[in-house]
């Protein structure tokens, strides 16, 4: 394949073509929301498009739970894997790469190249595994605050983010809001209800409950590789849909002969699906790491943090669009519009968009005309 085919090849697949990720390196020490304190820490990010002289044009993302730095473009030609946001995040698209300079780090605590459970604890020679310091959503904030100061960045056009990155967009506009203009927020909630705390459970369970976990005193390479994909198929469900789910699966089998023959192995489709991304999670993310951020959403809790929703919005000075889609039952469309309400309460400058999706809590994630819209207006808006 000549240059020009090999061009024609990556704008098909991410029009960002190949993307590569660098690793910030904070010396100084970190001193976290619980007390802990490490002596220093990186952040893996990657940025696309181009910072304008004013340095005024820089989009910020944050990841949700499973994400992580690589949300647009193609990270290499080997897997040619294109950025979890990709149909977001580019040359015209909502999200737009020539105007826009964006950029995407994986949160502290994670396992994706910044530091986290599986990193080498500098006082002990070995990794932090369960000695890591119990991370927060506002940690996590702090530290992307760092990697902001290390770029020259005192000025976001907008801080955006879906799940897990929702909670960071909302306390990004808490904690600096002189620094950030807009914040756009989607499928989110300011603290999780008691069937997200017990989902999160069930899968730290299955997790903690496997031989291998060791007390999280596994190897590298190795672990409790089935209570994680087990915490990864349980989790996977609670992202879609029954009608998402039943449209794409329905009650259809893998053999024309399994009416007769019964078998405990994987028969419907659904199960083939699930098996699939459970095996594929464990290749690529940390069961110490799930264990951290799954406990990361359940203590988020800006009412209990500040006393009420409209306090902990006193001092935001962002404009505000917050989207909920129709079929969330995670993190359920009336949560989201609670946001606004508190926000509209505060005296401040909030909208709240609706979407009827059919795909559950990873409706921002799908492609979607009318989402697409959305986040194209808001970000151009003045």
């Amino acid at each position: 394949m000549n240059d020009a085919e090999d061009n024609v090849a990556l704008d098909e697949l991410g029009e960002l073509g190949l993307v590569s990720y660098v690793d910030f390196v904070s010396r100084e020490p970190f001193l976290y929301e619980s007390g802990s304190e490490i002596p220093g820490f990186s952040l893996r990010y990657e940025t696309y498009g181009h910072l304008n002289e004013a340095k005024s044009n820089v989009v910020l993302i944050s990841h949700a739970l499973t994400a992580d730095h690589h949300c647009a473009g193609i990270n290499s030609l080997q897997d040619r894997k294109p950025g979890w946001w990709n149909n977001m995040i580019g040359p015209g698209k909502p999200i737009d790469t020539n105007r826009f300079f964006v950029i995407c780090s994986n949160c502290l605590g994670g396992c994706q190249g910044s530091t986290g459970p599986t990193s080498i604890n500098p006082e002990t020679g070995r990794p932090y595994q369960l000695e890591f310091p119990f991370v927060s959503i506002r940690d996590m904030v702090k530290a992307q605050k760092r990697l902001l100061d290390h770029l020259g960045v005192s000025k976001l056009h907008a801080v955006v983010g879906g799940s897990m990155g929702g909670m960071q967009v909302l306390q990004w506009a808490i904690e600096y809001p002189d620094l950030v203009e807009r914040i756009l927020p989607m499928a989110t909630t300011s603290r999780q209800g008691s069937q997200a705390i017990a989902f999160n459970e069930v899968g730290r369970q299955a997790i903690m409950q496997d031989p291998e976990w060791m007390q999280g005193n596994y190897k590298e390479n190795v672990g409790p590789r089935v209570g994680l994909a087990i915490a990864r198929m349980m989790a996977h469900i609670t992202y879609l849909s029954d009608k998402g789910m039943d449209m794409k699966f329905g009650r259809r089998r893998r053999s024309k002969n399994s009416d007769t023959n019964f078998s405990f192995d994987v028969d419907f489709e659904v199960e083939s699906y699930l098996r699939y991304q459970g095996q594929s999670f464990i290749n690529r993310f940390d069961a110490n790491t799930y264990l951290y951020f799954t406990k990361a959403l359940d203590y988020f809790d800006l009412e209990g943090q500040y006393g009420s929703l409209e306090k902990a919005f006193e001092g935001l000075q962002s404009k505000v669009l917050v989207i909920g889609f129709t079929s969330d039952w995670l993190f359920p469309p009336e949560g989201n519009r609670e946001i606004v309400l508190a926000m509209l309460r505060a005296g401040k400058d909030a909208s709240y968009a609706e979407i009827a999706l059919d795909f559950g809590h990873d409706s921002f994630l799908v492609e979607s005309p009318d989402l697409y819209e959305l986040v194209r207006a808001f970000l151009d808006s003045d």
